[in-house]
Formats: C-alpha cells, structure tokens, sequence
C-alpha cells in the first residue's frame, strides 16, 4: 500500500454531502470565529514589543507588512475551502494534493497550532485572571506541580537589597530560581518557597468551553460573537478616545533612526525595523485558518469560506494598523522598553489619558475575552480535524462519533479536554514555546504548495472562489512561511521534530493499517 496514495476530489466532495454535522454558519459567524481566534492579547502585547524593540511608530507599516504574508495564505486557503469543503482544513487538502503521508503528517502538526495552543492560551488565562483580582488566587491552585515560587516579606527585600546592590526587580520580593539560589542561609531562611499543585482556573475555562463546543456549533458560534463584540467595542474605544491624546511629536521621526542606541543592526532600526517589526506582530494574526475547519457546518461553503476566511483578516488588519497608530501617537514608542507586555496599553491609559483610567480595566477585560475567544476557536478547529481523520481510518473511529442530539464531535471535545486539560493543569505553559506558531507555518507551507500541485493535477475542477496571480502568490506564501520557521530557536525546532518522529511512528504502527483509503485500494 502506497504512503502516498491520495483522496479523489469527486469522493472528498460526496462525503462533505453526506456529512452529519449541522450547517448552521453563515458568512457573519465565520468572519466572528476568525476575528475570535486571531484577536487575542497579541494585539495588546506585540503592538508594543514591535514598536519599542525594531519598528517604532512604523509598527503601523509593520503591521501592514505581516498581514499581506497572511494573505498569501489566506488566498491559498480561501481558494481550498470554497473548493474542497470538508472539516480538517489543511490535512484535507494536503491528502486529496499530496498523499496520506503528508496529509497525516500536517495533521499531526495542527495538534501543535490547536491543541497546545489551547493548552498554552488556557494557562495565559489563569494567570491573566490572577493579576486582574489581584493576586487572590493561591498560587498552589493557579501553578503547575513543577513551579515554584520564592516570596519575601519587606524585611527580606532590605536585606537582600542591602547584600545584592546589583539585582533589579525584587522590590515586590519575588525572586528568581538562580537569585535564591545565590541567598545565603541567614537570607534564604527568610523565604517562603511556595510548590504548585494544580492549575485550576486553565482547567476551569477548558471544562466550560469544552461544554459550550458539545452543545452545538450554533451555541458556540454565538457564544463567540459575544466575546468578540465585547473585545472588539473595547479596542474601538481605545482608538477612538486615544486619538484625541495624539502626540503627534510623539509620531516623530516615523522610523527609528539608525545608531540609536540599543537599536544596532539591520533589522532593528529604519525600514529594516519595520520588517523587524514585522516577525513580531506576525504571531498576533495567526487563527484566521482555524475557519477552515468549520466548512461542514457552514451554510453556503463556496461562497461563505473566503468571506470568512479573508473578511476576518481584513477586519484585523484594519484595527491592529489603527490601534499601533494611537497607542505610539500618545505615548512615545521607547516607553514601551519598561512598559511592556500587557501593562503598555495600562500604562499609556493611566499616564496619558487622564480621566479615562477605567479603560485600564477595560482593556483586561478585553485581554481575558480574547484569551478566551481563542480557546473556543482552537479547541473547536482541533476536533474538526479528528472528526476528519478518523472519518479516513487514520485515527479511531470515536474521535468521529457525534452526539445523538447535538450533532457535535463530542467524544473528541471530551478526549480533547483530558489531553488538553492535562497539559494545562500540570505542565508550565512555556514549555510549549513555539510549538503553536511552528504548526501553524507548517500547515501554511502545505497549503500554499497544494494549491501549485492542484492547478496542475485537476485543472478544470470546479473553484468557485480562485487564488489570484498564481503562481506568484502561493510561492510567496512558501516562501515567507519557511523564513518564519528558520527564525524559531533551535529548542522550538527540536521540539518539533520529536514530536514529527512520534507521530510517524503511530502512523506507520496504526493509521496505515487502518486507513480507510488503503483498504479499498487493496480489496480494488
């Protein structure tokens, strides 16, 4: 039996017909879903990171830059999904263009983007939700068994301060790992060392949103399109106050000047800079895929995808460029440097914009909708591609089985949260790394090459919807997509390889033998 043999276009399309699940999303609920899963706290993170590290006012530009390499992709999957309107997003396309191998292959790597990727934005949750009640959750019950924390009272911080002029950050008498090892007893003897036990505000949020997702993909259609309203008024209202505190010297020079310091080489400073910038906010765009997954359950497929697909990246694009603009016009981008991560937008609110501080809270609470909109988008794209795959043999047949009255994947929701769950209750969430973004531009790659071997393979199948100046715009998708993954660390890459190794390793112990396609081609 052949590793490559691939799925006919004419089959595929008869099973999405005959699917089960409800189509019970229109154009509006998919350009939700994608605005849910790519609107996270990236857009309060990176904004200022890209602005302050490379890009400074020109995080405008660079934002303009990531999301035209976005659209690379998002044209390639448009075209895919309109064509070929089935769950599993990239794996279907990849196994009716490149074969089962590679199919399975990207399929296993999109457990990367969607299930750590939950798992990880779970564990931001938490401890997001810890600093908005200020820090009343104990950590033993918000921390992994493999996290500790060391705490000293005021006494402490004096003493230490006294011993160790040179350490920065403990005035709030938290310590680092090395810092405490460095404490001699009569000061390590005025720590506390506090073990985590489990994280249970990650779990909480899973098990909620696993619920949602069973009781239907209307519900949590719906559900989504709350949060993402609710996220989507607070940053329209952010821009829409924070114009009227533009600095406009603050917008000047646009670009950062070369031999600023702390700003040496090419990609730092300049129009390099902005491309610097660029691979920083690139992350916060990814998600818009994930609304690929959803084509069963979409009401008009071929015309509805590409809307949904495109529409929510435009949608994004739109507010990430307005919302750089205002948050570098009110504040000057090099405050950003002490600022940053999520206290950036807190910090220009809180210092700038007088009168307005209640946004500061706001803002949090559209940090934690975000996180949370993710989770939903990313858990449900997850078991999408199960349900495909075990609708192949790939994998066992209960990751496809529905629920009798709600017509949803629920066996795979439930399976999900144990594995998910799992890792976000009992692993620290920066193990995971890159691993997410990783699977993401992998599956970006494929796509972008399938749509290359199906011009040629099936030329006058039916596209209602066709990716323009091809082949110019899927090899530029290769083409960034693959500079993306060369500038992920060596770890993130190793990682990544291992887990390709164990997935080929289940492939050639279970899913060649079961799959579906294999059968009939032997018994044919």
């Amino acid at each position: 039996m052949s590793i490559w043999r691939k799925k006919s276009l004419d089959v595929i399309l008869q099973h999405a017909q005959s699917s089960n699940l409800k189509r019970t999303l229109g154009a509006a609920n998919l350009i939700a879903l994608g605005i849910g899963a790519i609107i996270g706290a990236g857009l309060f993170v990176r904004t200022a990171a890209a602005a302050s590290d490379a890009a400074g006012s020109g995080v405008t530009l660079s934002f303009i830059v990531a999301a035209i390499g976005c659209a690379f992709a998002g044209l390639c999957y448009a075209e895919f999904a309109a064509m070929i309107p089935i769950s599993g997003s990239a794996y279907a396309y990849s196994y009716v263009t490149m074969g089962e191998l590679v199919a399975w292959i990207i399929g296993w790597a999109l457990m990367m983007e969607y299930a750590l990727g939950a798992a990880t934005v779970s564990i931001a949750w938490s401890e997001y939700l810890n600093e908005l009640v200020g820090g009343k959750i104990p950590y033993e019950w918000c921390h992994s068994p493999f996290e500790k924390l060391y705490r000293t009272g005021a006494d402490g911080v004096l003493a230490i301060k006294s011993a160790f002029p040179s350490w920065q950050g403990i005035d709030k008498g938290i310590l680092t790992p090395d810092q405490f090892k460095l404490l001699p007893a009569n000061l390590s003897s005025m720590v506390q060392i506090h073990s985590g036990i489990i994280n249970a505000p990650a779990l909480v949020i899973l098990f909620l949103i696993t619920l949602v997702l069973i009781k239907g993909t209307k519900e949590s259609a719906t559900i989504n399109a709350v949060i993402v309203f609710v996220k989507v008024a607070i940053v329209l209202i952010f821009i829409t106050i924070g114009f009227k505190f533009i600095n406009p010297a603050n917008h000047e020079p646009y670009l950062i000047p070369q031999g600023t310091p702390g700003h040496e080489g090419f990609f730092k400073w300049g129009w390099g800079g902005v491309l610097g910038g660029a691979a920083i906010v690139f992350f916060a765009f990814i998600g818009f895929d994930a609304v690929s997954t959803t084509a069963q359950e979409a009401k008009n497929p071929k015309r509805d995808m590409p809307i949904g697909i495109l529409g929510s990246l435009l949608v994004c694009t739109i507010l990430y460029i307005l919302f750089g603009h205002v948050l570098t016009g009110v504040a000057h981008h090099s405050e950003f440097a002490a600022a940053g991560k999520e206290a950036s937008v807190s910090y220009v609110i809180k210092t700038y914009m007088k009168g307005y501080e209640w946004l500061s809270t706001g803002v949090s609470v559209a940090i934690l909708a975000g996180f949370s909109s993710v989770i939903l988008v990313m858990l449900m794209g997850q078991s999408r591609v199960f349900y495909s795959m075990s609708q192949d043999g790939l994998i066992p047949k209960m990751f496809g089985e529905l629920h009798p009255k709600f017509h949803t994947p629920h066996k795979a929701n439930w399976i999900l949260f144990v594995f998910v769950g799992a890792f976000a209750a009992f692993v620290p969430g920066d193990v995971a790394g890159d691993l997410t973004s990783f699977g993401t531009l992998f599956a970006f790659v494929l796509v972008s090459a399938g749509i290359l071997i199906m011009r040629k393979s099936n030329p006058d199948a039916v596209r209602p919807f066709r990716t323009p100046l091809v082949p110019l715009i899927p090899i530029l998708g290769v083409i960034v997509c693959l500079a993306m993954i060369a500038a992920l660390d060596l770890n993130t890459l190793t990682a990544a390889l291992l887990w390709m190794i164990l997935g080929l390793g289940i492939y050639f112990g279970y899913s060649r033998k079961h799959s579906h396609l294999g059968k009939e081609q032997k018994d044919n």
